[in-house]
């Protein structure tokens, strides 16, 4: 009988997943943290904080604690774990918890050993990470155990992520601090430019989910957006259009399916037949992009597919990694510093 509580993070840039074993999914909510700044105490975490962006007063400030994939704010990220124990642990457990936090594959010892740390400073008994393109290989039901290439490009809110996969090994990878964030932030200039319209964040990522696309579409979108003049500085209503942001966003997604393209090309020979045999799959809420995967289909001449629930993929993954911990450390995939 298993006493330890044993629960995986997905640890992302724009969202994050835990994982607990025994239960599936248990949280799955934005990577945003509003605090005080009079006593740096954690007012709101997830959906509640996200709502807050651009609207809070001065004593209160709406942050994301992670950039590209990385902490970038240590103290607030460790209040946020914590917070996040209590609600998937509870507030009082006898036995600390065993964590696995997903982590893109480009990151440096130093930054791994941050992720690890933060968690043991945070309340884990056991924490350990493993890099989010062999998660996300797992959670979308890859035969990675098999001596086959796989690949898998996973695209999330900071970094994408593009590996083979083979023998429950990662053969390659290349990490690329392009993600979704970047398509918002693309999204956000041309509407400035175009425009002279200041739009947030939450209406930028409103838009490419409403109408953005990467590849021409069967019929064409149009939505109307909210924002505030540059130049009379009052409340504006403008119409756009999804040729408009599929422009916009041409030059990030060009960058993701560039590298892609150039994983390919050191790929060996063997796993590279495999891979044109089996395709590549897209996980990560960037692989929701309507036409992505037909553009790097049309690109690299291989079959693309999304995964089943991409959103969750890499979370997926961390539970069935904790599932067979003893076989996936064999591997080599996950890490304790």
């Amino acid at each position: 009988m298993r006493f330890r509580p044993e629960i995986g993070i997905d640890l992302g840039t724009a969202n994050i997943l835990v994982f607990r074993r025994g239960k599936g999914i248990v949280l799955s909510e934005p990577t945003v943290v509003a605090v005080s700044t009079n006593n740096g105490k954690v007012l709101a975490l997830g959906n509640e904080a996200r709502e807050m962006i651009g609207r809070t007063p001065g004593n209160i400030t709406a942050i994301r604690p992670l950039k590209d994939g990385v902490i970038a704010d240590y103290s607030t990220t460790l209040k946020m774990l914590e917070k996040l124990f209590e609600k998937t642990v509870g507030r009082r457990f006898l036995f600390r918890p065993t964590v696995l936090l997903c982590v893109p594959s480009g990151v440096t010892n130093v930054e791994r050993r941050a992720v690890i740390n933060i968690a043991r400073e945070a309340g884990a008994g056991i924490a350990s990470t493993i890099e989010e393109p062999m998660a996300a290989a797992i959670g979308a039901g890859l035969p990675i155990s098999t001596p086959g290439g796989n690949m898998v490009v996973d695209i999330g809110g900071g970094t994408t992520d593009i590996a083979v996969i083979s023998l429950g090994g990662i053969v390659l990878s290349q990490s690329l601090r392009i993600g979704g964030n970047k398509l918002d932030e693309a999204i956000v200039r041309h509407v400035r430019n175009a425009y002279n319209l200041m739009i947030g964040e939450p209406t930028a990522e409103e838009i490419k989910i409403r109408i953005g696309s990467a590849y021409p579409l069967d019929e064409e979108k149009r939505m109307e957006i909210r924002g505030r003049d540059l130049v009379q500085g009052l409340p504006k209503t403008v119409p756009i259009t999804s040729e408009e942001i599929r422009e916009a966003i041409a030059e990030p997604v060009r960058q993701i399916i560039e590298k892609v393209c150039s994983v390919l090309e050191i790929t060996p020979p063997e796993l590279a037949s495999d891979v044109i045999e089996r395709g590549i799959t897209l996980t990560g809420g960037g692989a929701l992009l309507r036409g992505l995967n037909l553009l790097m289909q049309s690109v690299t001449d291989i079959p693309v597919r999304v995964a089943d629930n991409p959103l969750t993929c890499v979370a997926l993954g961390t539970g069935r990694a904790l599932e067979e911990m003893d076989a996936i450390w064999k591997s080599g995939a996950v890490s304790t510093l």
